[in-house]
């Protein structure tokens, strides 16, 4: 098994710490930034940061459906870590100033990808996929905290 890996990034015109509660707030603001490639979202423990239990599906393609229980994790100041208990998924949110009143956000999901010519089409096509998820996802961040 190979391992696959997805990034994109986004200048947001909002301070780091405000982008930062942004997505650390599971409770309330995460919900809202996810497109409809997500459903039955549900915070089951926490709900801020560190500590939080949130479950989704993850629908990125039409055959392909990822039932998610992550775990977060604050290892580093500006870091969110997404650990997911039904596969071998990190997602590694981090955020850092990139200027007055701006920050530069990146995202990152590392995964274990399958082997032979399943693999081969995953790691292909999987991170172009996930990236262009994760780009409607940091729009709708920085729609919500340029406000």
């Amino acid at each position: 098994m190979a391992q696959v890996e997805a990034t994109t990034e986004r200048i947001v015109a909002a301070d780091a710490e405000k982008v930062f509660d942004a997505l650390a707030d599971y409770k309330d603001t995460r919900a809202k930034l996810l497109p409809g490639h997500f459903s039955e979202y549900q915070v089951r423990e926490g709900g801020d940061g560190e500590g939080t239990l949130v479950h989704w599906k993850l629908q990125a393609t039409s055959k392909r459906v990822r039932d998610c229980l992550l775990e977060v994790t604050e290892p580093t100041d500006g870091q969110l870590v997404e650990k997911d208990r039904n596969s071998s998924m990190v997602t590694t949110w981090t955020v850092t100033p990139a200027g007055e009143g701006r920050s530069r956000v990146v995202v990152t999901s590392v995964w274990n990808g399958a082997g032979g010519i399943g693999g081969f089409f995953e790691r292909t096509f999987a991170p172009k996929g996930l990236a262009r998820i994760y780009d409607e996802v940091l729009a709708k961040l920085a729609a919500e905290v340029e406000k």
